[in-house]
């Protein structure tokens, strides 16, 4: 059965014991058996992010993982772009840096990013490279930290599946299906584009600035940067429906009923916890929600809050992500009944 169980986020309750009543209400342990191994789907954060899930909350999730008997690592994949946790190195020392340090910390996807295996999956996407660690692992849970993303609207459950689960190569992938389109009547040659790509893959041909590589991965900068205006991403909601296809995939290599999710709904700022920098605070800390279905849990979540915020900073729709990952067969409601624990 779905259900979404919900604790207001109240700081003058020992909030630790608050979740660990939402925990029981939710039977968000009841996933994990004796023996096996779980992973603990985290986002450490991009080194010196403030607003990252707190590590005592997930060392509290370790405790109880090791009190049913399994054996819980801390993982995520390595990112894309090039920054801090881009490799796996790195990655482990940004996830000691920011105090996630009570379990073995292991890289879902290698030391490069190389570690994947290639699922078929539904949607828009007909496969996908999920995670070698993340496609290994006996049982899941999910921790996720509600927030603003500039290309998907917000970053929920179906987020860190899609994205946070998948490899290098599935993040690009999911990422290749949003368009890139240079209005050449407004291109000025200017090559600003190419200097602020990270791996400065717009190139000036004839006095005018072109892109045709299959590294880009359609993130705004150059069009941020355009002075012209002349760059711009098209079918943004396309990402949307990748994130959920991944996703997909990711729950493919689970056998039913071993993953289980908790989202945070405090800190809700403006970006993505892959910023050192994530921008204002959008809208008030709301609370903490347990599920077995990253459908509902993100469902509650945009339920409970103004998502339109979202929608118009960012020109996509919030929803996109949650109503393609249940009409591709994901369990779970876009409006599910919450269960509201009170003290």
């Amino acid at each position: 059965m779905v259900s979404v169980h919900f604790i207001r986020w109240d700081p003058s309750l020992d909030m630790l014991k608050e979740i660990n009543r939402l925990y029981d209400e939710a039977g968000t342990f009841d996933c994990i058996r004796k023996g096996e191994l779980i992973a603990i789907k985290l986002h450490v954060g991009e080194l010196g992010n403030p607003y990252h899930v707190q590590p005592f909350f997930i060392h509290d999730i370790i405790r109880r993982i090791k009190e049913v008997g399994g054996k819980p690592f801390l993982t995520d994949s390595t990112t894309y772009y090039r920054a801090q946790r881009n490799n796996g190195y790195d990655h482990m020392i940004t996830a000691l840096m920011h105090g996630f340090n009570m379990a073995p910390f292991i890289v879902a996807d290698g030391l490069r990013g190389e570690n994947a295996k290639l699922v078929k999956t539904k949607g828009i996407l007909k496969e996908v490279e999920v995670a070698g660690v993340i496609a290994e692992a006996d049982a899941m849970i999910v921790v996720s930290h509600n927030k603003g993303h500039e290309l998907s609207g917000f970053g929920g459950a179906i987020k860190n599946l899609g994205m946070g689960c998948t490899s290098q190569a599935g993040k690009l992938r999911q990422h290749r299906t949003v368009g890139l389109e240079i209005d050449k009547s407004k291109c000025i040659g200017c090559g600003k584009c190419k200097q602020v790509c990270e791996m400065h893959l717009p190139e000036i041909i004839g006095g005018k600035a072109v892109n045709t590589s299959p590294l880009c991965m359609r993130c705004p900068i150059c069009s941020q940067n355009c002075p012209t205006g002349a760059i711009k991403l098209t079918n943004k909601n396309n990402l949307c429906r990748a994130l959920a296809s991944a996703a997909y995939g990711v729950l493919s290599t689970f056998k039913k009923g071993k993953v289980a999710y908790v989202s945070f709904a405090k800190n809700i700022t403006q970006y993505c916890d892959c910023l050192p920098n994530p921008g204002k605070i959008m809208m008030k800390d709301l609370g903490i929600f347990a599920s077995n279905s990253p459908v509902s849990i993100d469902g509650a979540f945009l339920e409970m809050v103004d998502y339109k915020i979202f929608n118009t900073a960012y020109d996509v729709d919030c929803m996109v992500q949650v109503r393609e990952a249940k009409n591709i067969g994901i369990k779970g409601e876009l409006t599910p009944k919450i269960n509201k624990i009170t003290s």
